[in-house]
């Protein structure tokens, strides 16, 4: 029996293994390389991907446990041009090799859809790694995002 997903706005239906990581079907059957794999154990956040708003590691939840359920990629936030965090990354030349970006992105509209106005401590909870060490010019990106300067934090 098929798995019936929504991707990134999309009803998609899946008939393969329902114990199949998100994050393969997404790159494997979709054709949305956004979420990398990094881990492979939910840690560094490479991954992330939106699920009913929320930023989920895509590694270590199955397919099956989708259904029913709203999933957005780094492919599905910019549909009408570039979401504001997306501009706010190019804005603070965020990304250095970049290859964690996308999850970053995604973590941070998580945020910012849960503390519109962050400070350095809510910013800090994001817990997805990046290995070049951009944190500083990330926090910077988030709070612009927000609307406030950089020196708010």
């Amino acid at each position: 029996m098929a798995v019936q997903l929504e991707i990134n706005g999309e009803k998609r239906g899946f008939d393969g293994d329902p114990d199949m990581p998100l994050l393969w079907y997404l790159r494997d059957h979709a054709g949305l390389p956004g979420a990398k794999f990094g881990c492979g154990a939910g840690i560094c956040g490479a991954c992330t991907v939106l699920v009913d708003g929320r930023a989920t590691r895509s590694c270590v939840l199955a397919v099956r446990a989708l259904a029913g359920r709203a999933v957005t990629t780094i492919e599905g936030i910019g549909k009408n041009g570039l979401h504001p965090v997306q501009q706010a990354w190019i804005d603070e030349e965020v990304a250095q090799c970049g290859y964690c970006q996308t999850g970053q992105i995604l973590a941070a509209i998580d945020l910012l859809a849960r503390v519109p106005k962050p400070g350095r401590a809510d910013i800090d909870t994001i817990t997805n790694l990046c290995r070049c060490g951009t944190y500083d010019r990330i926090r910077k990106a988030i709070l612009r995002a927000s609307g406030q300067a950089a020196g708010n934090s």
